[in-house]
């Protein structure tokens, strides 16, 4: 499909003066990583990611025919209202206009909130631009003369995009792949795709426990990191990297090799964050305790083999990532060991989650 294909055409405004639509948006976690982006928020790399599941953002798009020729839209993000996310979102209104011009007849109100810390470095952005992707496909699906499911889900991953990247892995689940790939049936720079080929037992109801090092605000945005790739000197032998690693994690997701499995994630983690430290300018997001919770991580697997891994995404927050059979073990050490490093004793018990759900 091209860009064309996402141009609503044949749209009648006259039967919907007002509604809204509620969508319950996961985050997701990458594992090969997507670390900087050509124009109209294309990657410069393939990356596939997990779709989690309690960490989710509820948005509700409230919708009415414009009072004036100008228009408007309203946002509160947990019961307060915030107008210092506007900005953001009229860009996003500005990017989609052009393939749901209908927007430009209603006035909005936006109500979000979030099940985790906002801009904590467990894709906010993600779950927040999906969610609201996927209203605005709500409407679009209710003026339309005819529209399938598969022309729904991919608009919606399209328009996720041009809010912010990764949030077109946030519509479906459980295992997303975003970007041509010459190996990845169906994938494109476009939207994300559903993993289609075949996944090992070990890679099901996959646990993801998310140590909150830092509730915070980051420091450096993911917008700003990814502009920082531009003139990087390590850039294209990156991109390179993580192209072949999606070939490797294809094959290792099909086998169920573990230990394998370990070495691609925590490798793309630590890579993200070198890319980070090594641009101009340079940043670090990680904290002296993520650096702790890694090394008693890896002390722990080699104590009790266990297949229990790590990523990061641009934060400090770590995931501990580990299959279903291993669940008593690592909860125990993350009670014991773990969450002596996490701000207030705050973590997440989270796994592989099935995508986006429409509440009403």
């Amino acid at each position: 499909m091209t860009e064309k294909d996402f141009i609503s055409t044949n749209l009648d405004t006259s039967i919907l003066k007002e509604g809204k639509y509620t969508w319950k948006t996961p985050s997701n976690i990458a594992l090969v990583k997507y670390w900087g982006k050509k124009k109209n928020q294309i990657p410069e790399n393939t990356s596939i990611s997990f779709t989690l599941d309690a960490c989710f953002t509820l948005t509700t798009l409230e919708f009415s025919k414009k009072q004036n020729e100008k228009g408007s839209f309203e946002i509160y993000f947990e019961g307060e209202k915030k107008d210092e996310f506007k900005p953001k979102v009229a860009t996003f209104f500005e990017r989609i206009k052009g393939y749901c011009p209908f927007l430009t007849e209603y006035d909005f109100v936006i109500k979000s909130r979030n099940s985790f810390p906002h801009s904590s470095g467990i894709a906010s952005s993600a779950s927040g631009m999906s969610a609201l992707a996927l209203c605005v496909m709500s409407i679009e699906r209710l003026i339309s003369t005819e529209m399938i499911d598969d022309y729904f889900y991919k608009k919606a991953s399209f328009l996720a995009r041009l809010g912010s990247g990764s949030a077109c892995r946030s519509i479906k689940g459980s295992i997303v792949v975003w970007g041509d790939h010459k190996e990845i049936k169906d994938s494109s720079n476009l939207f994300g795709v559903e993993f289609s080929s075949e996944v090992h037992s070990n890679f099901k109801n996959f646990h993801d426990t998310i140590l909150l090092v830092d509730e915070g605000e980051k420091q450096v945005s993911s917008t700003v990191g990814h502009q920082l790739m531009y003139n990087h000197p390590y850039a294209q032998e990156r991109f390179k990297q993580a192209e072949e690693n999606i070939s490797k994690i294809k094959e290792i997701l099909k086998s169920g090799d573990l230990k394998a499995f370990t070495n691609i994630v925590e490798s793309e983690a630590l890579t993200l964050h070198s890319m980070m430290m090594t641009s101009k300018p340079y940043f670090i997001l990680m904290k002296p305790n993520t650096l702790k919770i890694i090394n008693k991580i890896w002390e722990f697997r080699k104590e009790t083999n266990l297949n229990l891994c790590f990523t990061l995404d641009a934060g400090a927050n770590v995931h501990l990532l580990y299959p279903e059979n291993e669940k008593e073990e690592v909860s125990e050490f993350v009670i014991n060991e773990l969450i002596q490093f996490c701000q207030n004793n705050h973590y997440i018990c989270d796994r592989v989650g099935l995508g986006a759900k429409l509440l009403n």
